[in-house]
């Protein structure tokens, strides 16, 4: 089966900046979208959770990536996340997905419910008729509650719209079972730090949140995997990104890691919404001595071509 459109590359889940009242800054957000253009990401999501969806209304959901989609003007691929509880809710996202002419969805599993493979499936469905767009999948059941089994994949895979899957799970072996029994769904890498191996089993795209800040340094390493076929150089990339993976990752701080990461780029995205709150001096301190070194050390790997 040929799919119906072809994730390939960087994908950055957008940050939302805010002001010191929560509302949303604009022209900070404007300024992260051209960033990340002029630095050479491939696509664009709007409305994922590294972007606070889960503090956000649909409407203002809607309104962001309708802001999003027109400073992107078609310049790389755009792509609306549907996530929420309520299908409902998915539906209206993916619904103005489609009128606002996005690329592509982003469909989680509805979290909290843990509904079986085939409710999820029948969920994933109704959202995938709403918008009859290209569908990237996401897993990730640490977060949802609730793994995509084969049982799921193989109902959604009636439908020739999905055609990627971000896969967050940490379990190599999906990884395995995706490459070799689902080739019609694109792999897509969703755990930072395991990036080379999903490279390794033909992945062709990796959502990853720290490409906000660090661009270069992640599409460099999709480069030398993918596209040069270079996995000596990857690994020593890869070997340079694992210390920001672990700050990332560590005492459930992502998104107040990236959001202090846009900032040190030199664009204010400001405070989290409740319940979040941002980083600690120390915290602050560790990703900006991490940043240094990093952008220092993969530079020089680039520069030794």
């Amino acid at each position: 089966m040929t799919p119906i459109f072809q994730f390939q590359g960087i994908y950055t889940p957008l940050v939302t900046p805010y002001h010191p009242d929560s509302s949303v800054n604009w022209d900070a957000l404007s300024d992260v979208i051209e960033f990340l253009i002029d630095a050479g990401v491939h696509g664009v999501i709007s409305g994922g959770s590294t972007g606070e969806n889960y503090a956000q209304t649909v409407a203002e959901r809607v309104q962001i990536a309708q802001f999003s989609r027109d400073r992107i003007a078609g310049r790389v691929p755009f792509v609306v996340g549907t996530g929420t509880m309520l299908t409902d809710d998915s539906i209206a996202l993916a619904s103005a997905a489609r009128d606002m002419g996005a690329d592509a969805i982003l469909l989680a599993s509805p979290p909290y419910a843990v509904p079986t493979d085939r409710e999820n499936a029948l969920n994933a469905l109704a959202i995938d008729k709403a918008a009859n767009l290209p569908v990237m999948l996401y897993n990730y059941p640490h977060r949802t509650g609730t793994m995509m089994g084969e049982e799921f994949l193989d109902r959604v895979g009636r439908s020739r719209n999905f055609c990627g899957i971000k896969e967050s799970s940490g379990d190599i072996n999906r990884v395995h079972m995706l490459a070799r029994d689902y080739p019609h769904i694109a792999l897509g890498c969703g755990m930072d730090d395991q990036a080379l191996e999903f490279f390794a089993w033909g992945a062709p795209f990796w959502v990853c949140g720290g490409s906000n800040f660090l661009p270069q340094e992640h599409v460099a390493l999709y480069q030398a995997c993918v596209v040069e076929g270079n996995f000596t150089k990857g690994r020593r990339i890869m070997s340079a990104l694992l210390p920001l993976m672990r700050v990332l990752e560590q005492g459930g701080k992502f998104v107040q890691t990236i959001k202090h990461g846009v900032t040190i780029a030199g664009i204010d995205a400001g405070v989290m919404r409740a319940p979040l709150h941002g980083l600690n001096k120390d915290d602050k301190r560790e990703l900006e001595q991490v940043v240094r070194v990093l952008k220092t050390t993969i530079a020089a790997i680039v520069a030794q071509e």
